[in-house]
């Protein structure tokens, strides 16, 4: 069960420097529009009021999104045609918000909850926080991009969710879909929620929305790891779930 805006309340709690520097920047400007002549004074008093929408326009599709969007209601897995999967996956980066819902959504299937946050390769610092503040799900298991320890063909429906985009370099993010093509059944599935790297999130997050990758990375990386988009849902208008199956696979 989410608590009231907890979305929102992880990202400041996980990302507070950033705030930090948001708020030294307006000090700094406020001494700027007390003290400088026209128009630096003026040019200052705009700046503070850019900081301030930024961060509050960022903040309310935040909460938008993972407090009031139904997200995490998972109401878009009605899509997916799997009937009573046996074998599932749940991919995280160290950060793990997913892993129990699934095992109510399907409670007769095995979980596999795999982790491939590697401290080296991955370097936010707002994973690190969170890795600290929420304990990993019990059967968590460490996994590197390009081997997950799990036989051929052996999982039903692989979950990817606000994950994958971590994986920042493009040959391991395709080696990496290349291994979940491996262990997904031929007639099994992969879906892949993110942020895409597209006007709506710029909007929203500004500069920050650098930090995901656009539609024609996603596909890319999809074609290249053999895997063709079966659909592609609007979660809300800032966030995409593709649902991918096997080049060839019947629709």
């Amino acid at each position: 069960m989410r608590k009231p805006l907890q979305g929102v309340g992880n990202i400041v709690r996980f990302n507070w420097h950033f705030y930090i520097i948001s708020f030294v920047a307006i000090a700094i400007l406020l001494l700027g529009y007390f003290y400088l002549p026209m128009p630096f004074s003026l040019a200052a008093l705009f700046f503070i009021i850019a900081i301030i929408l930024t961060n509050f326009i960022s903040l309310a599709v935040s909460a938008y999104v993972y407090d009031f969007s139904g997200l995490y209601s998972f109401k878009w897995m009605n899509h997916i045609v799997i009937k009573n999967p046996k074998n599932i996956a749940n991919i995280n980066a160290g950060f793990d918000e997913t892993s129990h819902f699934l095992e109510e959504k399907f409670p007769k299937a095995k979980l596999h909850v795999l982790d491939f946050y590697n401290p080296e390769k991955h370097t936010e610092v707002s994973i690190k926080r969170a890795r600290k503040a929420y304990p990993p799900h019990p059967v968590t298991q460490g996994i590197n991009t390009d081997n997950i320890p799990l036989e051929n063909e052996s999982l039903d429906i692989v979950f990817n969710i606000l994950s994958a985009h971590e994986i920042r370099e493009e040959q391991e993010r395709i080696s990496f879909f290349k291994e979940l093509h491996r262990t997904t059944k031929k007639e099994g599935l992969i879906t892949v929620t993110e942020h895409l790297r597209d006007f709506p999130n710029f909007l929203a997050y500004n500069i920050g929305f650098l930090h995901f990758h656009s539609p024609k990375t996603w596909r890319k990386t999809f074609s290249a790891s053999g895997w063709t988009i079966h659909k592609e849902i609007k979660n809300t208008p800032f966030i995409s779930t593709f649902i991918l199956k096997k080049d060839g696979a019947a629709s």
